[in-house]
């Protein structure tokens, strides 16, 4: 189980963020002094890092981690928020499947009580939820792709479906002899002359 005790009370710009994200290149590592290139410059704005590393956005120690490069195919960019939400707040999803504002005061006190806190946080925590779970896909599910076996499958069926003719390797057609030739013993040049128009209407 888990809920995650990250927030930000720049919630509202959530989506301006998270949108930088998807369309930026994943650097190599997540800083403080990235977040102000983005524009991102407030202190309210640096619980952003701790968001990520929550929703499995980053690591530990700051790296982007594959769901980082999943999340900027914006095919998929819902799904994959959806997928982090899911992991990150897992204890909300067991309340309720598919949380909306009508559920704010119930998910509110779930904060308060697991994590202790005051009122405004809890408060704070809620709205930081609401407003990443704007950005994702709850119902939609990603194609499980990270260990090759999809991709391993989808190659052997086209393999069955579209077999691969074998290759054949064509080698010379030229032969070669080696030909011994016991000629009689005769002064007869026209003997030599008959053996030898032989081999040459036959050999040639």
């Amino acid at each position: 189980m888990a809920l995650s005790s990250s927030y930000t009370q720049a919630y509202g710009k959530l989506e301006e963020f998270f949108s930088k994200i998807r369309d930026g290149q994943a650097p190599p590592l997540f800083t403080n002094q990235l977040l102000k290139d983005l524009g991102f410059k407030s202190n309210n704005h640096r619980p952003y890092i701790a968001i990520m590393k929550a929703l499995g956005f980053l690591s530990s120690d700051g790296k982007p981690t594959q769901r980082y490069s999943d999340y900027r195919d914006h095919s998929k960019s819902k799904l994959v928020m959806g997928e982090g939400l899911k992991e990150a707040y897992s204890d909300i999803f067991l309340i309720k499947e598919n949380p909306t504002q009508a559920d704010k005061s119930t998910i509110e006190g779930k904060f308060k009580s697991y994590h202790n806190v005051s009122d405004t946080v809890a408060k704070h925590m809620t709205s930081t939820f609401f407003a990443l779970l704007a950005l994702a896909d709850l119902n939609g599910q990603l194609a499980a792709t990270s260990d090759g076996s999809e991709k391993q499958e989808e190659a052997a069926e086209s393999e069955i479906q579209n077999p691969v003719a074998p290759q054949i390797s064509h080698l010379g057609t030229g032969l070669h002899y080696n030909i011994q030739i016991h000629l009689p013993a005769t002064k007869d040049v026209e003997v030599y002359n008959a053996i030898f128009k032989s081999l040459k209407e036959h050999l040639y």
